[in-house]
């Protein structure tokens, strides 16, 4: 069922620079929460709101955002004159487009999921001199509202070519940067429904700066947290353009000019840093380290690690299978330059795959270690683990 849109004025119209203090449908900040029972002008734009029963969460919706909810809209006198409660069924729209009063648009944005309000909208806010079926011209109108859900919808690249649809909430806030190897399982469907691509069910792993499948889903893929699953409408600039893609792996080909529609989840991701700020050095985090401390210069570390050459070959273990682990101090030269950066920026417990370039090995000449000698100008693996660190304080003479 939809409500009629409102002919009356929005409140940017109203607003001067002593009008309202926050925006759009927003609450003053300093203003307590509402109690169950307790009504409050928002602003002064001379909506009123009366909570009905309390929400849950703290979030509220933005416009843009696709809400589903239940209402019943009468006049003052009580008259009823629209209500999705009638056929049970509740109405989803889009935030901040029309689609309803434009009051009951500011107003939802203050609520809660799950929380219950009456809207009191004057005239301005409701259906304006020319009011609509069943609503007098000028009519002070009621809203009974119940907040069932909603949906975050963000457009990616600000030109509509990428709108996600926020499925399901992440952990934490860490976002995947462009270095970073990420998890993802994703489906990919046309318009008609018809699946094109499709992540095994472990999912696909790959490093977010070398792209994968078309650029819509890296550019999704940096704004999305650990966990969350979203759904994304790209259209052809975004995807794979006026040149479609010739059916591969079974799946059928992809038509020019075809927008297509995406199921896809960040399962995980492990970040990646440039430990010397030249991209010689990368650090692939496997498992966070304790606490928020890491190692620094000049501190007395214990590893464990296996380093391996770009072929395969073993050339050193220490601390693993029963050997001795590595003791060195930061900063002293006591290890390769790459392993000793590397290490200088590792917490306790932390668990890290290094790749180190030439420069930061050992260079242009032949290494004998303990397992296998190393090339001139090898790049080089380490698999590290910071077992323990201890800061070494040193006394002025």
């Amino acid at each position: 069922m939809e409500v009629e849109k409102g002919k009356g004025t929005d409140v940017s119209d109203v607003q001067g620079e002593d009008d309202l203090d926050e925006e759009p449908g927003e609450e003053i900040e300093s203003a307590p929460p509402l109690k169950v029972g307790e009504e409050r002008e928002l602003g002064n734009s001379g909506i009123k709101k009366k909570l009905l029963n309390n929400g849950i969460h703290w979030e509220t919706p933005e416009f843009g955002d696709e809400v589903t909810v239940h209402f019943v809209g009468t006049l003052l006198n009580g008259i009823k004159f629209c209500s999705t409660r009638d056929n049970g069924e509740p109405m989803t729209f889009k935030l901040g487009e029309g689609k309803v009063a434009k009051g009951l648009d500011n107003g939802i944005t203050t609520m809660k999921k799950g929380e219950r309000v009456l809207f009191t909208l004057p005239p301005d806010f409701g259906y304006g001199a020319e009011g609509r079926d069943g609503v007098p011209p000028d009519s002070i109108v009621q809203f009974d509202v119940e907040l069932l859900s909603w949906i975050t919808v963000v457009d990616i690249c600000k030109d509509g070519g990428i709108i996600k649809k926020i499925m399901e909430k992440g952990e934490r806030n860490e976002r995947p940067s462009d270095l970073d190897e990420v998890l993802v399982k994703y489906q990919v469907a046309l318009a008609d429904g018809t699946i094109v691509a499709k992540t095994p069910e472990e999912g696909y792993e790959f490093y977010v700066k070398d792209g994968h499948l078309f650029p819509a889903l890296t550019k999704a893929i940096v704004t999305m947290k650990r966990g969350e699953k979203v759904k994304l409408i790209v259209q052809p600039k975004y995807a794979f353009g006026d040149k479609g893609k010739e059916a591969t792996d079974g799946f059928p080909s992809i038509p020019p000019n075809s927008v297509l529609n995406v199921e896809l989840e960040l399962v995980s991701f492990k970040p990646v840093i440039d430990v010397t700020g030249d991209s010689k050095v990368f650090k692939k985090i496997l498992k966070e380290g304790e606490g928020a401390l890491v190692a620094n210069e000049g501190a007395a570390v214990t590893i464990s690690y296996i380093a391996w050459l770009e072929d395969g070959t073993v050339f050193e273990r220490k601390g693993v299978d029963g050997g001795q682990p590595l003791e060195f101090i930061t900063d002293e030269e006591q290890v390769i330059p790459g392993l000793d950066r590397a290490a200088a920026t590792m917490k306790k417990g932390e668990q890290a795959l290094l790749t180190v370039s030439p420069e930061y090995g050992f260079g242009s000449v032949v290494a004998e270690r303990d397992l296998a000698a190393v090339p001139p100008s090898s790049n080089l693996v380490y698999e590290v683990e910071m077992l323990d660190f201890v800061k070494v304080t040193t006394v002025a003479l």
